[in-house]
């Protein structure tokens, strides 16, 4: 089986300069499994209309070669401006592009929080909760020594600076907008996608989280798989077609 993999960031993302990295690991997964990966870094700012034009090319040359194309939103579509921030509603605009691609799966991955439209206090708040859960966890499961700790440690750096702009920054100059599932659930519907059902497979999560496993629990709910931590639900996972 051949798989061809494209990965796209914006250029003012630091997952952009992450993207040769992910690519040498994607590389030696396929290695490993038998398969065969062709891996494509690209530098795009989907915010614009010519990046979403090249978007819908991608999806014309997958359908005119016969190939099937998935789409992956992992942690992405919170870093867009929707229309509290702009009438141009960069979020939902990419939504309806994707969708124009004609993709057989949309991934779609997120925080489970709100620290979207909230005004300053309640937006407080929901980041107290969340990120003291997400920090719990991270110090419960995977403490601070060890390659799982620097890992670990290497995520907390990254959420501090998600922090940092959540409870400081407002209007255009906030770019960390979490929404919940069920607000991205109904942005999904709009832009025309339908969900797809997953299940719970507790083999699959529990070799990601490894030993870390007995301390979370996964969930089905609204059509999507949620990844608590004790009471608090901190990723939602969904698919759709």
């Amino acid at each position: 089986m051949q798989v061809r993999l494209t990965g796209v960031a914006d250029p003012r993302s630091p997952a952009y300069t992450h993207l040769e990295g992910i690519g040498r690991n994607l590389h030696e997964m396929a290695r490993e499994a038998g398969g065969q990966l062709e891996f494509k870094g690209v530098q795009m700012d989907l915010e614009t209309e010519d990046s979403l034009e090249s978007l819908k090319s991608l999806g014309k040359a997958a359908a005119e070669s016969g190939e099937a194309l998935a789409v992956n939103f992992s942690f992405h579509l919170h870093h867009m401006a929707d229309e509290s921030v702009s009438t141009s509603n960069p979020r939902d605009r990419l939504l309806r592009a994707v969708r124009a691609m004609g993709p057989r799966v949309v991934t779609l991955v997120e925080h489970e929080a709100n620290t979207n439209t909230s005004p300053f206090y309640p937006r407080f708040v929901e980041a107290v909760s969340y990120f003291g859960a997400v920090f719990e966890s991270l110090e419960g499961c995977h403490g601070r020594s060890g390659r799982a700790g620097a890992g670990a440690e290497a995520v907390r750096r990254g959420l501090a600076r998600d922090i940092v702009n959540i409870i400081s920054c407002e209007g255009g100059e906030r770019w960390e907008r979490y929404e919940v599932f069920r607000k991205w659930k109904s942005r999904m519907a709009m832009a025309g996608f339908e969900p797809v059902c997953l299940r719970r497979d507790g083999r699959i999560v529990e070799g990601v989280l490894g030993t870390s496993w007995g301390k979370y629990t996964v969930r089905e709910d609204s059509g999507a798989l949620f990844l608590d931590w004790r009471d608090r639900a901190l990723v939602a996972a969904s698919a759709w077609k």
